[in-house]
């Protein structure tokens, strides 16, 4: 799912506004979450998730390639966190897809 199908589904849910106004309440809508995690503050989306930004402590990597030590310094991420509802989504076993005559094996 990109932003154009964000804004896709609003303007076609709404009806009153244009694809245009759509898509830059989505632009709105994004850039306030943005700000707010520059902020430091924490997102929550009821029935989605929360996002916010922790401080993630040194350690030490590996360089992929030469296999090398590679020190990785303090950092900031942004981090989610699922609400129950889409936790217990991902813990539903994924439906059974059967074949009928006529496709492919």
């Amino acid at each position: 799912m990109t932003k154009v199908d964000l804004a896709r589904a609003i303007y076609e849910r709404h009806g009153g506004i244009s694809i245009r106004e759509a898509s830059r309440l989505v632009d709105i809508i994004f850039d306030r979450i943005r700000q707010a995690l520059v902020e430091r503050e924490e997102v929550h989306l009821v029935g989605f998730g929360t996002l916010s930004v922790v401080e993630r402590r040194p350690k030490i990597g590996r360089n992929l390639n030469t296999g090398e030590a590679v020190p990785i310094g303090v950092h900031r991420a942004v981090v989610f966190r699922p609400a129950r509802a889409i936790k217990s989504l991902s813990d539903e076993e994924p439906p059974q897809q059967q074949l009928t005559a006529g496709q492919g094996m």
